[in-house]
């Protein structure tokens, strides 16, 4: 098992930034990706960017340019640096990590997440 601590959520005017940070503990060995998805209201849960253990990554179109993922692999922590914020990135964010090959084989369903932290952008 895999647990995921999140933290750094808040409310921020548009144009701001957060950070959001991810601690994994437990069976982390197992894990390859670390990542961050969204979820607004009457929305389904989307990828925001994801980053591989060997530091391959994947934005989501709407937050190039914008957003920054990071991770420490030694400390099994990922950062979301998230800047000019937009009320469009209003959701709960959720921290996810899987293993690839498990992912392939069974979808998502094995995957991890973490409790989810509230963003929040007032225009």
């Amino acid at each position: 098992q895999v647990q995921l601590v999140e933290s750094g959520g808040g409310l921020v005017q548009a144009g701001g930034s957060l950070r959001l940070s991810c601690a994994a503990s437990g069976s982390i060995f197992s894990i390859n990706v670390l990542g961050w998805y969204r979820q607004a209201p009457g929305k389904q849960r989307e990828l925001v960017a994801d980053i591989t253990r060997g530091g391959s990554i994947n934005y989501a179109d709407s937050v190039k340019g914008r957003f920054t993922i990071s991770r420490v692999n030694a400390q099994s922590t990922v950062y979301l640096q998230m800047n000019s914020l937009k009320p469009e990135d209003t959701a709960v964010y959720y921290c996810n990590a899987y293993n690839a090959a498990i992912r392939g084989a069974y979808g998502t369903v094995r995957d991890y997440w973490g409790q989810g932290t509230q963003v929040t952008v007032s225009s």
